[in-house]
């Protein structure tokens, strides 16, 4: 255990620039934006200010969506409300909305007084094309320096995972939905 300790003691010592950080959760299990959220309640219990700007999600409410709105409206929190885009036959419409929604993250990635800015699965919007890759490796770049940032969802692009500080990869093992139960208030949502 003592060896344990020393190693630790060291890489901490080793670690001693302080800036803000991009964290990446991606992959194929259950828990990124959970994750993220467990983040910002973390911001929030040190009184640091808060930005969340949800891609996708919006058409069914979230526990999460309403714990900010009621208990912390003080956190800027945005839905770009189309739901699922795969389900969507109007492509115009979903870039539109993406972009607006990208809007106001940018806006968040130029403000030096959130200490965290969630983008809740925008990785998506790389996916599906819907937003320019460059863009947000440009805005990210450019954000202020304490200022961090965490970045949720499925695929993404290689270009985002270099650019992250730390990419936390979700995997997929068994889901219980695949087995028949249904998602749990709570939970799930």
């Amino acid at each position: 255990m003592n060896t344990r300790k020393i190693k630790a003691g060291n890489r901490s010592q080793q670690a001693t620039e302080e800036r803000g950080v991009v964290i990446l959760l991606t992959g194929n299990g259950k828990g990124k934006s959970s994750s993220a959220f467990g983040m910002a309640m973390r911001c929030l219990g040190y009184g640091l200010k808060v930005g969340i700007v949800q891609f996708i999600k919006g058409k069914q409410l979230s526990g999460e969506e309403i714990f900010i709105r009621e208990k912390h409206p003080e956190v800027f929190f945005h839905q770009m409300a189309t739901g699922f885009t795969w389900e969507s036959e109007d492509r115009e419409a979903d870039i539109a909305a993406a972009e607006e929604a990208w809007a106001q993250a940018v806006k968040l990635l130029q403000d030096s007084s959130y200490h965290l800015v969630i983008l809740d699965e925008l990785t998506y919007m790389l996916s599906y094309k819907y937003l320019d890759e460059e863009t947000i490796l440009k805005a990210l770049r450019e954000r202020p320096e304490q200022q961090s940032v965490v970045i949720t969802g499925r695929g993404g692009g290689e270009a985002l995972r270099e650019f992250a500080d730390t990419v936390s990869e979700i995997q997929d093992i068994k889901h219980a939905f695949r087995a028949g139960v249904k998602a749990r208030k709570g939970v799930d949502f």
